[in-house]
């Protein structure tokens, strides 16, 4: 199939906006399926792992491919809940464009905004479907104000509803201006009912509006009151959605069929195929500031990214890629350009959810999951061997969360490590530590959900039965001051003695992670040290100073030192820069970082005075409250995740079971000086009765 007749897109919203159930409705009307999966009884193609058919939510980001209209579709059904927020952001990162669900009633939500940053970030062109027009309380045109206020989407209407709740029946299309019915999964268009006539040409002014500022035909033929033709709109909105100018607004209920082919249509006739989206650019592997393009063509040097790993136990590791140039068949050899390894192909898959086809070879501009590639991970480049280059890798989110887990036997504990590390290379937000000092194996993920889910799977999947310890939260230790400081490391013990000295500047990189600096001149340390003292900076960083979390966010300068011809060695100068730099930092000043969760209550007025209070006690503070639906508000707060344990709990009981929320990260903010004693406190009486 022509490269212009390819569509790679995402089904992304809020959880419970029914993206599951729409691409459920996709793959029935494509022909994929000829039942529909549901999510309340577990049978949805794309939820098929045990714990989400448990759920009913979608944990992991799945792939399939159908066709519409001759084109073919690649879709990813991502998760809505924020815990499994870096399967979004992985998919955002290969998508050309997107289907954002909203629910009708409950609008933008907390993971919404999310989901429309990611896509900002990625710079990936979007359609809105407002489903479930069929619930009590829906409101279409309170969305599209919604999609406007919240987040400068520029929704534009192409459709608007016929009747809404138990009333709605059907969508009147803006740009044919006629009435479209959905029944028994069959499409009848008829005349736009009276009562919606002066509705349907005042929102088609609307779009056409929108259109004429960037369309000079359109301009004039509106201005002059001269017919404009579909074709002239469809040109003029698929060069803005394309630009993301604009967002056009379809509407549906996916659970009844009502709406799906003409989102479908939507995707082939505006999202952009690889092509549209033009030439990718990367890195050079070897000089920073040098870049090379590689166009969508058969023609342009083999170029991939990888965006997702999962652990198959017939086939092994399958690397999920999206393709940007070139040709790949089974069999080639090519590079990794992250780790400058060398991979073979041996095998080459179209995936259909659980399911898989095999393909000889693969082109430019696709989805597909490669197998043989050994230590290829989320992010990693892959290209063709003579034409080496570096694509933009995957953001992923910082964990906030932790527990201890371990095994009854030393054999166990052995399954459990390699179980493990499957998981965390599948997913790169799930981090998994070993604390030496304690002897113990420490999980940390993005919220407590999340982790129940690994040891879910940990058991479902790999046998293993985990002991699992009190959820804790990820703190992070920095520094506000700068030190110099002098370390001199001397052991004689007979023989060979071991000799480092180090000079050192410690000082604050707010946001900026880690940096490391060698500014010794004149040979005092050779270069060999050098990278040692780093690696013991690191050693130190990774075990933290104050306590047991890790360090961030600290510049180091190395400003000078000495060396023994015959003493010096690389463990002398790490354990040399390890020492050097602890000193240093407990001089700098140093702070304890503590997660802030961005906080979204909705609630009934009842109950805000009692919600509001109790948010003020944990150390919350009130952003934001706006009116969500009559009789109810929505309440925008943050508040550090260390006061939030059992929130849920609190939540029903304050409002009697009425009100829900959602949460996720914001920052790492300081702690209070008090509150970081207390912590500090604690961790010292945790380490010694671990010794």
């Amino acid at each position: 199939m022509s490269i212009n007749k390819v569509r790679n897109i995402g089904i992304a919203a809020h959880i419970d906006a029914g993206k599951t159930t729409v691409t459920e409705r996709i793959l029935f009307f494509t022909g994929v399926n000829r039942v529909i999966g549901e999510v309340h009884d577990g049978r949805a193609t794309m939820d098929f792992m045990q714990q989400e058919q448990e759920r009913g939510i979608t944990i992991a980001s799945a792939a399939i491919t159908c066709e519409w209209n001759g084109h073919k579709v690649n879709i990813i059904d991502t998760p809505g809940h924020v815990d499994f927020t870096i399967e979004v952001e992985r998919s955002m990162r290969v998508l050309d464009g997107i289907i954002a669900v909203f629910c009708a009633v409950g609008g933008v939500e907390a993971q919404s905004e999310t989901v429309w940053g990611q896509a900002d970030r990625y710079h990936v062109p979007r359609l809105a479907f407002i489903n479930k027009m069929d619930r009590a309380g829906a409101d279409f045109y309170d969305v599209i104000a919604q999609l406007n206020d919240r987040l400068n989407a520029e929704a534009v209407p192409y459709q608007i509803p016929i009747g809404s709740g138990d009333t709605f029946s059907g969508v009147v299309d803006l740009i044919k201006m006629e009435a479209i019915y959905f029944r028994d999964n069959k499409i009848t268009r008829e005349a736009i009912p009276e009562n919606l006539a002066a509705e349907a040409l005042k929102w088609r002014n609307s779009m056409l509006e929108h259109l004429a500022e960037y369309n000079d035909e359109i301009a004039e033929n509106y201005l002059e009151e001269k017919p404009i033709s579909e074709a002239v709109i469809h040109e003029a909105t698929r060069y803005c959605v394309q630009r993301s100018l604009i967002t056009p607004a379809f509407c549906g209920a996916a659970y009844k069929n009502i709406g799906i082919q003409l989102i479908l249509d939507a995707v082939t006739e505006y999202l952009p195929s690889p092509l549209d989206r033009g030439a990718t650019i990367g890195i050079d592997m070897y000089k920073e500031d040098v870049t090379h393009k590689r166009n969508p063509s058969s023609s342009d040097p083999f170029a991939a990214l990888a965006f997702k790993i999962i652990h198959d136990p017939y086939v092994g590791q399958q690397t999920f890629v999206r393709t940007y140039s070139g040709v790949l068949k089974v069999g080639d050899s090519i590079l990794n350009a992250t780790t400058n390894k060398k991979v073979r192909v041996s095998r080459i898959f179209r995936i259909h959810a659980k399911d898989r086809i095999e393909i000889p070879e693969v082109g430019p501009g696709d989805i597909v999951a490669l197998i043989g590639l050994k230590d290829t991970h989320t992010g990693h480049t892959i290209c063709a061997e003579d034409a080496p280059l570096r694509l933009e890798s995957v953001r992923v989110p910082e964990p906030v969360i932790s527990v201890k887990v371990n095994t009854e036997t030393q054999k166990e504990h052995e399954k459990l490590i390699a179980s493990l590390r499957k998981l965390s290379l599948e997913d790169p937000s799930f981090v998994v530590r070993y604390v030496e000092r304690t002897n113990e194996t420490v999980i940390a993920g993005m919220g407590e959900l999340h982790l129940e889910i690994i040891v879910d799977r940990l058991k479902t999947e790999f046998g293993v039965i985990a002991q699992v310890g009190m959820p804790s939260v990820e703190y992070r230790e920095t520094i506000i001051g700068e030190c110099r400081n002098e370390y001199k490391y001397v052991k004689q013990t007979g023989g060979k003695g071991q000799y480092a000295h180090v000079i050192m500047l410690v000082e604050p990189n707010p946001g900026a992670g880690f940096e490391f600096k060698n500014a010794v001149t004149g040979g005092n340390i050779p270069n060999e040290f050098i990278s040692a003292i780093q690696k013991g900076v690191l050693d130190a960083m990774e075990k933290g100073v104050m306590a047991d979390f890790q360090t961030v966010d600290v510049k180091v300068t190395v400003l000078d030192g000495s060396y023994h011809a015959v003493d010096s060695s690389e463990m002398a100068f790490r354990t040399c820069g390890s020492m050097c730099f602890k000193e240093a930092f407990r001089k700098a000043n140093p702070q304890l970082l503590e997660p802030v969760m961005n906080l979204e209550i909705a609630t009934p007025d009842d109950y805000i005075g009692d919600i509001v209070g109790d948010l003020n006690r944990r150390r919350g503070k009130i952003l934001n409250m706006r009116r969500y639906r009559k009789g109810s508000q929505k309440i925008q707060a943050e508040a550090p995740l260390m006061e939030l344990f059992g929130y849920a709990t609190a939540v029903r009981s304050l409002s009697s079971g009425r009100a829900n929320y959602s949460m996720e990260l914001k920052q790492y903010s300081p702690m209070p000086e008090k509150m970081q004693e207390k912590v500090l406190a604690e961790a010292r009486e945790r380490m010694e009765n671990d010794h």
